[in-house]
């Protein structure tokens, strides 16, 4: 079995790992209907996906319910000439916008675009206020000019329009997370390591999410609005059998200077570490901020040692990092990440009934030269749109099943 690799073996910062409850001031609360709003990056289900997937798997008991209304090439305008018919006729608490990409025309900076963006921006965020909605605004990913040189002009453009944001934000009240600015710093990295993107594309056109480019995203969205970090840890002293906790609970515990077992019962799941997800890490300060699923041995004699979870070891580590803390969230393999990644694939066949509701009924018009038919037309696609809603919320129910956390055996064995 191979070894982690350096960049899964991470050190613990803290002297211990807190619980994984979220704090009072992250964006989500329990019980929230969610709406992400914005373009066709939206309407990937990439980003958006992986947001539902830490959500769900951290807060396997908070029944939130997810909606995504995201339309291909819109921009900030059509997103507030659309929010009461796309947005609060959903009836939501919570709403992220992410609009921009489109509205500054992939060319040279333009006031009257800029003017109209930020106006259209702040309609939004005034009907949601006086909805009573929650709005976590954001400005879109910067351009990859590795993969096209045009936009080594555009990216510069972005800047400049997307700079009003956070004034904006701050006035309304509203969080503002500068994806912007976070997506940028890693694309300037990635130019140092990888200069003509042949190793490293989370933006395949430049533009548009692969997987590497929706966990950045969700990575930035998530920690901007101030997700915690932990989903839960163990130490255990190897000499005395001591242990302590957060997020999890440990039975069944024997201990000896050369290994330890018990069984673990967490609250929560580490979201599941997909293979795609790898090449990004580095650029995601490794998930350290977002995905720990610490353990922690200390007392052990020197050599390496097995990380085995319910008979599948996981890793070998030696006995100075287990000392230290290692993140076993980012093994994308063993019976925790089949868990997690059974709730990945829920979610994405929940999601399938999602965008058929939106795209195949919600967005559904006839002509205005068919006159009265548009009234029958409108009234049946009420009562389909109202059809499937307990579709969805049926399968969100069965991606709660599957995220509840089952008790595990971890065994860490000498090496021989």
């Amino acid at each position: 079995m191979p070894r982690l690799l350096p960049a899964l073996v991470l050190l613990l910062t803290a002297a211990s790992v807190r619980a994984a409850d979220p704090p009072a001031d992250f964006f989500f609360k329990p019980n929230d209907r969610i709406v992400f709003l914005g373009d066709s990056i939206t309407e990937q289900f990439q980003y958006s996906t992986y947001l539902e997937l830490y959500l769900t798997t951290r807060f396997p008991k908070a029944n939130f319910t997810f909606l995504n209304a995201g339309i291909s090439g819109d921009t900030a305008h059509g997103g507030a000439g659309r929010f009461q018919a796309h947005v609060l006729a959903d009836k939501p608490t919570a709403v992220t916008i992410n609009f921009g990409m489109n509205d500054a025309g992939y060319g040279e900076f333009r006031p009257d675009a800029a003017k109209r963006y930020v106006e259209k921006t702040a309609a939004m965020l005034d009907a949601a206020k006086k909805a009573g909605v929650r709005v976590a605004l954001m400005s879109p990913n910067a351009v990859d000019w590795r993969v096209n040189d045009k936009f080594k002009l555009y990216v510069e453009t972005q800047k400049r329009f997307y700079a009003p944001l956070k004034a904006l934000a701050q006035e309304e009240g509203v969080p503002f997370v500068d994806q912007y600015a976070a997506t940028r710093a890693a694309i300037e990295k990635l130019a140092q390591d990888d200069p003509k993107a042949a190793k490293v594309r989370p933006f395949p056109d430049g533009v548009h999410t692969a997987p590497a480019g929706a966990l950045l995203m969700a990575h930035t969205i998530l920690v901007g609005l101030k997700a915690p970090a932990a989903v839960s840890g163990v130490d255990v002293d190897a000499k005395t059998g001591e242990t302590d906790t957060a997020g999890c609970r440990v039975d069944d515990l024997t201990a000896t200077p050369y290994g330890v077992a018990f069984t673990r019962t967490d609250e929560a799941l580490p979201m599941p570490m997909q293979k795609d997800w790898l090449p990004v890490l580095p650029y995601t300060d490794e998930l350290t901020d977002l995905n720990w699923y610490g353990l922690k041995v200390t007392g052990l004699r020197d050599g390496d040692y097995a990380v085995v979870i319910d008979g599948v070891e996981v890793g070998k580590v030696p006995a100075k990092k287990l000392a230290a803390g290692v993140n076993l969230g980012n093994v994308s393999y063993g019976p925790v990440f089949d868990q997690a990644n059974k709730v990945l694939a829920a979610i994405n066949a929940k999601n399938q009934i999602v965008h058929q509701r939106f795209r195949g009924v919600t967005l559904f018009n006839l002509p205005s030269w068919l006159g009265d038919l548009r009234q029958s037309v409108d009234e049946r696609k009420a009562k389909e749109r109202a059809r499937l809603m307990p579709k969805i919320e049926a399968a969100q129910i069965e991606v709660y099943k599957l995220a509840q956390p089952k008790p595990h055996k971890f065994e860490v064995r000498a090496v021989k």
